[in-house]
């Protein structure tokens, strides 16, 4: 991790205040696949053209969090059929900044993300009615939900000075329901946020350069489908192989 630090010292801070501008709650939503290897490389190459979210000196940021679904899951089942118009909903803690939301994500059908979030006191897994009434006010469905799993992981926040682009890089992912968990110690999901997708920004144009592809990465699904083996998981094998490479250094 220390490569990576003395990377991250060459970019220059922005403020979670700062951040206001670039919010971007409806947006285009690009995920990639990449190892820490793969990603300091990138980070050398476009370091002139992004800051880097910075909260008390530390670009390196602590994420909780807690995903809830219907007791027949049927986010996920919808996810892995591939429907659209489908909805996810979190309780998640900003740690270092000491902020909790409950959060409810749309995907569209025209492969836009739309969030909506509503400030907590910190994360219960039991919902309240007041919390529920959010849900169903942005979901418009009126369904019990319980929570499913829990998720960790460190993200470094990027935003770009030319373009209305905020870049999310997560690593040291876990993942845990009861007793089992999972660490995806090696893998990167990095996040290209924009409010419509451009694929000439300094950090497309690198992924592309080493022929980093696109790809539907959901942690909560991808969680789901590796902590709960009675779930139907055939489309997401091959994502699941994938990282399981990525994590073991078997992708260079």
């Amino acid at each position: 991790m220390e490569p990576l630090n003395q990377i991250l010292q060459t970019f220059g801070p922005i403020s979670l205040s700062e951040m206001d501008s670039v919010k971007l709650m409806n947006r285009t939503d690009t995920k990639f696949l990449l190892t820490i290897q793969q990603l300091e490389s990138i980070l050398n190459e476009v370091q002139p053209h992004y800051r880097v979210l910075t909260i008390d000196g530390r670009a390196l940021n602590s994420y909780e969090t807690l995903y809830y679904d219907t007791q027949d899951f049927l986010f996920y089942r919808r996810h892995h059929s591939g429907k659209k118009n489908r909805y996810k909903i979190r309780k998640r803690k900003y740690v270092e900044s000491n902020l909790t939301f409950l959060e409810v994500k749309f995907k569209t059908n025209k492969d836009r993300t739309i969030k909506d979030r509503t400030k907590l006191q910190s994360i219960d897994e039991t919902l309240l009615q007041s919390e529920l009434d959010f849900i169903e006010n942005e979901t418009h469905l009126d369904l019990n939900f319980e929570p499913k799993l829990w998720n960790s992981f460190h993200r470094i926040t990027f935003v770009s000075l030319e373009i209305p682009e905020r870049i999310t890089i997560d690593l040291d992912l876990k993942f845990k329901h009861n007793e089992r968990e999972i660490f995806w110690q090696s893998v990167v999901i990095a996040e290209v946020k924009q409010e419509r997708q451009n694929r000439h920004s300094p950090f497309m144009m690198a992924l592309k350069k080493r022929l980093i592809r696109q790809e539907s990465v959901s942690k909560y699904s991808l969680g789901a489908a590796m902590l709960y083996p009675e779930l139907k998981s055939n489309s997401f094998k091959s994502k699941i192989l994938k990282l399981k490479k990525l994590n073991d250094g078997m992708v260079a």
